[in-house]
């Protein structure tokens, strides 16, 4: 939803940018430990959302997603910074960014794909000490990458949903750590 600041009337002036839904997040309740390193505990990858294990790294559905699939790819190591992973596991997260590309497409027909990465709070990162990749979806004529554009963004697949469809595709994939 935009509004214009009070003070400004001209049209080419700068607008605030709302997504109250992030607000859930921010207010929320902090645990002490890392969440991604706590969701990666074997034994509830559905209800952690956890939807591939390879040896080094893991796929998972964002719990506070920016578009319908918005996947995200985490070593199981925890670090903040890309020049302190080793190369083994960057390999694997970069083969695993190919595949969940391909599998996005595949599954949601989407015309792009924001790939990133956030290092740092000051760079966006809503968790800064654990390392992980972000994959949205993206439509033409969808907003841009930021939350909520006019108040127009809705979000209609739920995580159940999600997870049924995206679960078997990478079930094909190897290396999944029991």
């Amino acid at each position: 939803m935009w509004l214009k600041k009070p003070h400004m009337s001209k049209p080419e002036d700068p607008r605030y940018l709302y997504s109250p839904w992030r607000m859930d997040y921010i207010l929320g309740e902090k645990a002490d430990d890392c969440v991604m390193c706590r969701y990666q505990q074997l034994g509830s990858d559905e209800e952690n959302l956890i939807l591939h294990r390879a040896e080094f790294c893991y796929v998972m559905l964002n719990r506070y997603p920016y578009n319908n699939g918005h996947l995200m790819i985490i070593p199981y190591v925890h670090i903040s910074c890309l020049s302190d992973l080793d190369l083994d596991t960057w390999i694997e997260m970069s083969h695993m960014i190919r595949s969940t590309e391909r599998i996005l497409r595949e599954q949601y027909k989407c015309d792009g794909i924001n790939i990133g990465l956030n290092l740092g709070c000051a760079a966006g990162a809503g968790i800064a000490d654990h390392l992980h990749v972000h994959l949205v979806p993206r439509w033409a004529g969808d907003s841009n990458f930021m939350s909520v554009i006019c108040g127009e963004r809705v979000i209609p697949e739920s995580f159940e949903s999600a997870y049924s469809r995206l679960r078997p595709e990478f079930a094909k994939l190897h290396n999944i750590k029991e």
